[in-house]
């Protein structure tokens, strides 16, 4: 699939502030199931400088800085990007793991670790490792039955709502009131992954849906690391095993290193409204 991606996203301040550098995290994953064909960026007020950075998780961002104080910054990202992941299930996972829990080796628990910690607290919450324990075993413990019935249990109990603004919920919090935007049943999944020793992290970036649909959002999924398959996608928001009308821009264990701009600013001076806008065509 083949699409083009108009990111726009204005802040507007009640005076003239000092921008202090920003984090921009809008560029596509390029990798094997996704090229980055073409990217522009236009920022205003225009930055004295901006630096290209691969973070820890390996994501592509982009630093900038900026000399003047202004009362609004516009940030708007046009890519051109092309998915190839036609088969979401296109792999074969190491015999050893197949079924829960897994005998990572020592190397690999080690590098893994980031991704099997628990998300908001030192231990899951209950009502997470209920619901992690209760699919374990209408699945046998087999990883690939307990992966599909967790994204369908989700989907299909928990109503989504449209949250723009707000750090994702703990996951306990929205399978309590069984509905959540789709940054917070994302990390419910992640939790309960993680409840059970599979390690999981948190993407950000785009969902083909209704191509007549003409408001769209920032779309947020899991990705669950398969050995021998590698990460790979579930989107309980949908209930679908993520292929090629998802579009991922950035990845990590923690959400807040998925924030699609991160910035501040110098007082006095206060943020009055930040709006966005999302095409994809």
């Amino acid at each position: 699939m083949r699409y083009q991606i108009i990111h726009s996203t204005t802040y507007t301040y009640d005076r003239s502030v000092v921008l202090n550098p920003h984090i921009i995290r809008l560029r596509s994953r390029c990798d094997g199931t996704q090229k980055l064909l073409s990217f522009f960026l236009q920022i205003d007020p225009e930055p004295i400088g901006i630096s290209h950075i691969t973070d820890l998780d390996g994501n592509a961002i982009l630093q900038t800085w900026f000399g003047e104080s202004t009362d609004n910054l516009k940030i708007e990202a046009r890519s051109e990007v092309e998915t190839y992941r036609t088969n979401p299930f296109d792999y074969l996972v190491e015999p050893w793991a197949l079924s829960l829990p897994i005998d990572y080796p020592a190397s690999m628990l080690s590098q893994l670790q980031p991704y099997l910690q628990p998300q908001y607290q030192i231990n899951v919450d209950p009502a997470v490792i209920q619901l992690a324990q209760d699919i374990c075993f209408t699945a046998d413990n087999q990883i690939g039955t307990f992966l599909m019935q967790l994204n369908q249990r989700i989907y299909e109990n928990c109503q989504y709502i449209r949250r723009e603004t707000g750090e994702p919920l703990p996951g306990g919090v929205t399978w309590n009131q069984k509905s959540g935007s789709c940054r917070d049943v994302a990390v419910l999944f992640m939790e309960a992954c993680r409840a059970v020793g599979l390690a999981a992290r948190f993407v950000s970036g785009y969902q083909e849906g209704d191509p007549e649909q003409k408001e769209r959002d920032l779309h947020a999924w899991a990705e669950v690391y398969l050995p021998g398959a590698g990460w790979r996608g579930y989107d309980p928001t949908v209930g679908l095993v993520v292929s090629d009308r998802h579009i991922p821009l950035v990845a990590s264990a923690s959400p807040k290193y998925t924030a699609p701009i991160s910035g501040n600013f110098l007082a006095p001076g206060n943020q009055l409204d930040m709006t966005a806008s999302i095409s994809i065509h």
